[in-house]
């Protein structure tokens, strides 16, 4: 991408923080985001097959519950050990045709070298219950929300892997849903981007289901993005770069195995595609805050020297990913950011049958 370009949609999707870091009295996202992710207020950090990460499952149905959500606990055996881990899944109105699913993995990874997954994935779930809560039951609509807490998905996608299995084998329960929206990683990243699957076949495709690339349910995002947050501050896809057209993403998180099974998806992430990157364009490194590089260099959007970079501006699975030294880096960002998201998925639901025609 040219760097005057990719300069300019900086420029042009910069967000003022300020109002937020001075809010003495934390959002009700927030706060969920606080209890997952900070020791002292919650759990922490929660790796996949620990006590921590089913402590996370019991509070996350637990929550669900109070919504009066109707809620499943899915067990499930993984890995070579044998680790035991579970998804939680909660349905807003079980008897309707029509399911939209919301989902998001709970486990982290990295807490080996600091990292208490406040982002990935602690906001994800938080944003999921805070939506969750704000819709409640939905007995009076035609269409079911089901909310889906994902475990072991550092691990290679485990919990959604089994979830769709199991739904590969309920041929009429497959046909009712109609999208699959991923949350993973939605806040800290400089720009958050929503984006559909890849149009090349993911490599869990099979001629058994038809693979689905549909742009339909990002598009509804974007759409309600739009309405809620203006355009300076609306979802955007990222440009087109080697291997990924525009607005499409790869097969590494929960929203794959859904893909392979025709079902069209949606991937919402909070990162930073106009940096050239340690493999290139490729959104793995999310932010430019010089804190997460060992040397950023701002005029070309990249490592001062790409043979001596060790951070690469990176937050997933490192120290950096944990809430108070975020809130450090950005001041405000990640509750505004999750506030964001929750607004625009209260429209976006409220009124799901206008944007999903």
């Amino acid at each position: 991408m040219k760097k005057k370009l990719a300069l300019a949609l900086l420029s042009a999707l910069s967000i003022n923080y300020s109002a937020y870091a001075g809010n003495n009295e934390p959002s009700e996202v927030y706060q969920y985001l606080q209890q997952l992710a900070v020791p002292e207020k919650g759990i922490g950090a929660r790796e996949a097959g620990t006590k921590e990460e089913q402590r996370t499952a019991d509070f996350i149905a637990k929550e669900l519950e109070k919504f009066g959500l109707a809620v499943t606990y899915q067990p499930f055996v993984f890995g070579k050990n044998s680790l035991k881990s579970t998804n939680i899944i909660a349905d807003s109105n079980p008897k309707a045709s029509k399911t939209i699913i919301l989902g998001a993995h709970y486990d982290s990874t990295g807490a080996e070298k600091g990292s208490l997954g406040a982002i990935d994935n602690g906001a994800g779930v938080a944003a999921m219950l805070a939506i969750a809560k704000k819709m409640g039951s939905t007995s009076n609509q035609d269409i079911n929300f089901r909310y889906i807490a994902f475990g072991a998905e550092e691990t290679g996608l485990e919990g959604s892997r089994y979830y769709v299995k199991q739904l590969k084998a309920s041929p009429d329960e497959l046909a009712n849903i109609k999208a699959m929206i991923n949350f993973d990683t939605i806040a800290g990243g400089d720009i958050v981007y929503v984006h559909s699957a890849h149009t090349k076949p993911y490599r869990c495709a099979s001629k058994e289901f038809p693979y689905n690339s549909d742009t339909s349910i990002r598009n509804a995002l974007l759409s309600a993005s739009t309405k809620v947050l203006g355009e300076k501050d609306q979802y955007t896809v990222h440009p087109a770069y080697p291997g990924y057209p525009e607005g499409v993403t790869g097969s590494w998180s929960d929203h794959a195995p859904f893909a392979c099974a025709g079902i069209p998806i949606a991937y919402v992430e909070a990162t930073n595609f106009t940096i050239n990157g340690e493999e290139g364009y490729d959104g793995y490194s999310q932010t430019t805050n010089p804190t997460t590089w060992s040397c950023f260099d701002s005029k070309n959007l990249s490592a001062c020297d790409r043979k001596d970079e060790k951070h690469w501006g990176k937050i997933w699975h490192t120290k950096f990913d944990n809430l108070e030294t975020l809130n450090q880096m950005f001041p405000g960002r990640i509750e505004q950011q999750l506030d964001q998201t929750v607004a625009v998925f209260d429209e976006l639901f409220s009124n799901i049958n206008k944007y999903m025609k």
